[in-house]
């Protein structure tokens, strides 16, 4: 089932990121979907068993995958361009207080983890430097710390809710 799944996802993979390419009518060309069916199998013989690690299925569901649109889109879009703004004045202003502070997303999955940390680590102003994998604990870089202990919400907003409904 790993292999299936993986191929299927691959293939799915090569033709969203090759669209329209195939002719100038946006459909694919035969040799095009050849090549995206060996492109999936080839993925599969490779990375099947890391894809499917868990057998957990629940990415699959069509619902997450607009979840993780709606998220990136809006919210996470949203806190990107507000922090760049920020950055952008405390480079000009210098007013920064950087620290590492510790929250505790109270995320359970690996992928939650992984999502909500490359998240934090995308918007600027914010790096992810470590992960205490035993509590699931993120270590953040801020440039500002407003106060201490830091306040999940000051960080990254509501991306922890929007990681538990798309990943948990």
């Amino acid at each position: 089932m790993p292999f299936i799944l993986t191929s299927i996802v691959g293939f799915l993979a090569y033709l969203v990121l090759t669209f329209p390419s195939g002719s100038t009518l946006g459909y694919w060309s035969k040799p095009e979907i050849g090549f995206g069916i060996a492109a999936g199998v080839i993925a599969a013989a490779i990375g099947g068993r890391l894809f499917c690690y868990y057998k957990n299925y629940r990415m699959l569901n069509p619902v997450r995958w607009v979840l993780f649109l709606i998220y990136a889109f809006g919210p996470f879009f949203i806190a990107m361009a507000k922090a760049n703004i920020d950055v952008a004045m405390r480079v000009f202003t210098g007013k920064i207080n950087p620290a590492i502070v510790k929250i505790s997303p109270n995320l359970k999955t690996d992928l939650g983890i992984t999502m909500l940390a490359n998240s934090i680590t995308l918007t600027p102003g914010t790096l992810t430097v470590d992960i205490d994998e035993d509590t699931n604990e993120l270590y953040i870089h801020w440039i500002y710390a407003k106060e201490l202990p830091a306040k999940i919400e000051d960080i990254c907003g509501t991306f922890p809710e929007w990681v538990r409904r798309i990943a948990e």
